[in-house]
């Protein structure tokens, strides 16, 4: 069995992390959406709690969602991951993501997969689509309808 780990801070989920997901659920047979702590971006817009239901509400019911504040390699290792599964917008993503996907083969042995963004999503971010929303912006096509609700929702609170 083959377990699969797409790690990320998942503040939202957009559309396009969800096609990676949906994507690695049918390449591997057990997936796990882990929302990570990430310390260049210290709060967010929803709480980790949020962000995990909002996640479960995106996602088909046989993908597991976790959190992990620590080492990703720790949590991969405790849980028996094989795999990191990452979406690749641009260049600019893998020039980021590329020395993270060699650090956490050296501390493990895990490999990341990298997957190519369906080009409908390729300009969709968690924080530009969550700037959008800030100003009045339509989000319609960038979030699962639920989490656009949940986004407009915190904008007017």
């Amino acid at each position: 069995m083959t377990k699969a780990v797409c790690p990320g801070s998942f503040d939202p989920v957009t559309l396009g992390h969800v096609d990676i997901i949906n994507r690695a659920n049918q390449m591997f047979d057990e997936v796990t959406v882990l929302v990570t702590g990430n310390p260049d971006k210290p709060s967010g817009l929803f709480s980790v709690e949020e962000r995990m239901e909002l996640i479960r509400q995106s996602v088909d019911s046989s993908i597991k969602v976790d959190y992990c504040s620590g080492l990703l390699v720790d949590y991969t290792t405790e849980h028996g991951a094989d795999v990191l599964v990452k979406g690749l917008r641009s260049s600019l993503d893998y020039e980021y993501e590329l020395p993270m996907a060699q650090m956490n083969r050296r501390l493990s042995g895990i490999d990341t997969v990298f997957l190519l963004t369906d080009e409908k999503y390729g300009y969709i971010s968690s924080s530009l689509c969550k700037q959008v929303a800030k100003f009045g912006g339509d989000v319609t096509g960038m979030f699962p309808e639920s989490v656009g609700r949940a986004v407009k929702e915190k904008y007017r609170q």
